[in-house]
């Protein structure tokens, strides 16, 4: 959602700003993307998606166009994407339409992920966890994973099923790789706090 200013305060008005009211927009679509998964409508679950999908990257760009990049959209995408793609997987896993092993993984990843954010923020005052490049490839490999897998119940043709099970690698190979990156990072950072002033630790990284 862009980079805000380090060290801004998080306000309630940034609530307000309209990339951020975007991204609350996208939270609405999960409720219906399910509805309509459980219910079998796989065509009208794949265009919420992509509309969610959409939302998504527009909200990033009127972040940039309207200057509006805020510390709270900082979190909250983020926080979005997850929340979407995380509950898609685990309906589409209980659905059959994709193996538990993928859905098992990125919840793994994700809840370990979230718990270390959580302690280090508490012990050590590290925040500020930006995707990385890894981060950002898990991500749009599980995105390109889902629209194949609803389009595949949509259109069923061996072309997408081969890219339905090239994403799924894709997904298992990010998922692996962006833990072991964030270790890593996690790692640095922790090893650089003895030697840093106060106002070091708080510093942003990417992740």
């Amino acid at each position: 959602m862009g980079e805000p200013h380090r060290g801004a305060p998080m306000k309630l008005s940034q609530v307000f700003t309209y990339p951020n009211q975007l991204t609350l927009l996208r939270m609405l679509f999960l409720p219906f993307i399910v509805i309509k998964l459980v219910e079998g409508h796989y065509k009208s679950a794949l265009i919420l998606f992509v509309l969610a999908g959409l939302s998504d990257g527009l909200d990033g760009l009127l972040a940039r166009l309207l200057k509006q990049q805020t510390l709270l959209g900082q979190y909250l995408d983020p926080i979005a994407d997850k929340l979407l793609l995380s509950t898609v997987f685990l309906v589409l896993s209980i659905l059959h339409k994709i193996p538990w092993k993928f859905t098992v993984l990125v919840f793994s990843r994700d809840a370990a992920i979230l718990v270390v954010s959580a302690v280090l923020y508490a012990i050590a005052g590290l925040r500020d966890f930006r995707p990385s490049i890894f981060g950002k490839a898990n991500t749009l490999s599980q995105i390109a994973a889902v629209f194949f897998v609803l389009l595949l119940q949509v259109e069923p043709s061996r072309w997408i099923e081969i890219t339905r099970h090239t994403c799924l690698r894709a997904v298992f190979a990010f998922t692996i790789i962006s833990w072991v990156h964030y270790t890593w990072i996690v790692g640095h950072r922790l090893r650089a706090i003895p030697h840093a002033s106060p106002d070091v630790s708080h510093r942003s990284g990417a992740v």
